[in-house]
C-alpha cells in the first residue's frame, strides 16, 4: 500500500499547513493590529483574511490546551459562549501535542522547521530522548528551536506584548523555545489571567493567554468525564466575561492546540513487553499516539516498519521517515531537524496506543485521555473570534 493509502486507510488526515491551521493564528492577529510585516515566513494579511480576524487596536489571543473542536461540539450545552462564538475549524500540526503545537502557534512554522517533533524527541547529539515539555535532555532552547518567535518579532516592531500563564512557566525551556518575547505576567487562575487581559486590552498591543486545565482534566479523567465538563464550563464562563469587558477597539481570538481521545478499553501495545516491537529499535520517542522509532541503519528501519505494520495492522499507519516527510506530515523539514524525526514514524488510528513501560512512568501509562495522532478528533481545533 502506498504511504498516502496507509494514511487514508487509518482514517487519518494531513494538517492544513498554510491554510486553516494553528500556525496562522498569531500572524493573523499581528496583521490585525497592523504589524503583519513583522512576520517574514508567511503572508500574515492573507492569514488574517482567511481566519476572519478584524482589524483592531488590541488583540487578546487565548489558547485552551486540549479543547478539540469535536469534543467542544459534543459538549456544546456546557459551553454556550464558546458554542455561539466558534467561527471556524482549523487544524493543529503533527504530532497533535502541546510542545509541537505551541511552537507552531508561536512561530507559524511546523515541526519540520522548529524541531519540536513530539512530547519527547531524539537528540542526535546525545543519542537519547529529550523531553520538550520539561526540557530535560534538550539543548539550549535557541539552539534546539531556531525559528524566530512571533511574539519577539512583534516586540521588535514596537508592539506592547504580554504573555499570561503560571509563574513557573516564565523562562521555562518550552516558553523560551516557542513563545519568547514581550513581558510575561504570572497569574495562577484563569480569573486572574482574564483580569490581566482586560487591563492590557485598554491600550494598543497583543496579549497571549494560555490555559491548561481542560487538558489536565482530560488526561486524568478523560474528556467524557464530569471533571472535563467542569473545566470546560469554567473556561466558558471566564471567556464570556472577557468578551463582555473588552474595550472598544479590542478583539478576542480563542483557539486550542489539539483535541483528545479517551483510550480506556482500546487496543494497546507495550514495547517493553512485545519483543517483536522492540527488536531493532534503539530509541522510542514521541508519545502513545504518535511514535518515533530510531534504528541503527536504513535496512533495519525497513524491517522495523514491516514488523510494526504486521503487528499493529489496521490500528496504525506506519511509514519510514522519507515517506512521512514526503506526505507533508511535518511541513518542510530543515536539515538539522531530520534526525529528530523517527527512522520509522507511527500514527495510531481509532483510539489505539503504543506505550513503553521501560521508560514511561506509571502515571503516564495510566492516562485516560491522550492525543498526538492525525484523527479528526485530535487534529481539528476551534477558532473563535469576537470583537
Amino acid at each position: 500500500m502506498t504511504p498516502d493509502g496507509r494514511l487514508a486507510a487509518a482514517g487519518l488526515s494531513v494538517p492544513d499547513y498554510g491554510g486553516l491551521e494553528l500556525g496562522a493564528v498569531l500572524p493573523a492577529a499581528l496583521a490585525a493590529i497592523g504589524v503583519g510585516d513583522a512576520v517574514v515566513t508567511r503572508d500574515a494579511e492573507a492569514d488574517r483574511a482567511r481566519l476572519g480576524i478584524p482589524h483592531a487596536e488590541h488583540v487578546v489571543v487565548v489558547l485552551l490546551d486540549g479543547l478539540g473542536h469535536h469534543q467542544l461540539d459534543a459538549r456544546r450545552g456546557h459551553a454556550p459562549f464558546l458554542r455561539s462564538t466558534e467561527s471556524a475549524v482549523i487544524t493543529a500540526g503533527f504530532p497533535t501535542t502541546t510542545a509541537t503545537s505551541l511552537a507552531l502557534f508561536g512561530t507559524g512554522r511546523a515541526a519540520g522547521a522548529t524541531g519540536m517533533t513530539g512530547y519527547t524527541a531524539h537528540n542526535p547529539h546525545t543519542g537519547g530522548a529529550a523531553n520538550l515539555v520539561s526540557w530535560e535532555g534538550a539543548e539550549e532552547p535557541h539552539e534546539w528551536q531556531r525559528e524566530r518567535s512571533l511574539l519577539a518579532a512583534a516586540e521588535a516592531a514596537g508592539v506592547a506584548v504580554v504573555s499570561l500563564g503560571k509563574r513557573r512557566f516564565a523562562g521555562s525551556g518550552l516558553t523560551r523555545a516557542a513563545l519568547s518575547g514581550g513581558r510575561f505576567v504570572g497569574a495562577e487562575t484563569l480569573e486572574a489571567r482574564v483580569d490581566q487581559a482586560i487591563a492590557q486590552a485598554r491600550t494598543p498591543g497583543l496579549t497571549y493567554c494560555y490555559w491548561g486545565d481542560i487538558d489536565a482534566a482530560g488526561h486524568k479523567h478523560g474528556w467524557q468525564s464530569d471533571a472535563w465538563v467542569s473545566a470546560l464550563e469554567a473556561a466558558d464562563g471566564e471567556l464570556r466575561r472577557l468578551r463582555a469587558r473588552l474595550p472598544r477597539g479590542a478583539a478576542m481570538v480563542v483557539t486550542a492546540d489539539h483535541g483528545m481521545v479517551d483510550v480506556t478499553g482500546a487496543p494497546r501495545w507495550d514495547v517493553g513487553r512485545e519483543p517483536e516491537l522492540a527488536r531493532g529499535v534503539r530509541l522510542v520517542a514521541g508519545e502513545p499516539r504518535a511514535i518515533h522509532l530510531h534504528t541503527d541503519d536504513a535496512r533495519e528501519a525497513r524491517a522495523v516498519a514491516s514488523r510494526w505494520r504486521e503487528i499493529l495492522g489496521d490500528d496504525a499507519a506506519v511509514w519510514e521517515r522519507h515517506e512521512a516527510i514526503a506526505l507533508g506530515l511535518f511541513g518542510p523539514v530543515s536539515a538539522h531537524v531530520t534526525e529528530r524525526i523517527g527512522d520509522v514514524v507511527v500514527a495510531m488510528a481509532g483510539r489505539a496506543t503504543v506505550v513503553d513501560s521501560r521508560t514511561q512512568s506509571d502515571q503516564a501509562l495510566a492516562l485516560i485521555g491522550v492525543h498526538g495522532s492525525l484523527t479528526r478528533d485530535e487534529l481539528d481545533v476551534p477558532l473563535l473570534v469576537a470583537a
